[in-house]
């Protein structure tokens, strides 16, 4: 009986430890990069009046006490970990602890239009990507008169130019590449109808 209780002692804590950390954003994914107006916790080991709940600003800055502005564009959450301790390291504290989560993340959407259900914004999830057909799927799927064979996709490069591209999703669909279009904040996916 005493050994039984022993056990179950030590597997616990084991246990609540990894249901903690499964709960956690940023400990499923430290390699997120970090959004404009995320929402994040930053807390200082053993330094309760440092913890802060800042969103970030649309240029991806925050700040914090002590150090005032940082700049987290680009930042993944454990670069930003790393970053945050360097600069508390620098003047204020030792060898300092520091642990950001995600709290919430901003909506990055596509915009799915046309000849769809419910045409409008679709959210990509932060933890997977979204491509061409599932953000069709999420907008209610294609009408009765949708034109399949001809869906647009328009993108904004990152020199500024906008290109659309026509994507036959009868092709995808009946293939294993779907994949392949694999969508980023701002597309636009317009169905058109077809001309009977």
């Amino acid at each position: 009986m005493l050994f039984r209780l022993l056990c179950i002692a030590t597997i616990l804590p084991v246990f609540a430890i990894r249901m903690l950390g499964a709960d956690s954003p940023s400990a499923e994914l430290p390699d997120y990069v970090l959004q404009p107006f995320d929402l994040i916790q930053v807390v200082v080991f053993q330094e309760p009046d440092l913890e802060r709940q800042v969103r970030l600003s649309q240029e991806s800055t925050v700040r914090l006490p002590l150090i005032g502005a940082v700049d987290l564009k680009n930042k993944t959450v454990s670069e930003a970990q790393n970053l945050i301790r360097d600069l508390y390291d620098r003047d204020y504290l030792v060898n300092p602890q520091i642990n950001i989560t995600v709290v919430e993340y901003s909506k990055v959407t596509v915009n799915v239009l046309g000849s769809v259900d419910k045409p409008g914004a679709v959210v990509i999830q932060p933890d997977r990507p979204l491509n061409l057909i599932d953000s069709i799927t999420q907008a209610g799927g294609f009408t009765r008169l949708a034109d399949r064979k001809h869906v647009k996709l328009t993108r904004e490069n990152e020199d500024g130019k906008t290109t659309t591209t026509v994507i036959n999703a009868d092709e995808i669909i009946q293939s294993t590449s779907a994949d392949q279009w694999v969508l980023q904040k701002g597309d636009v996916i317009f169905v058109p109808e077809r001309i009977l």
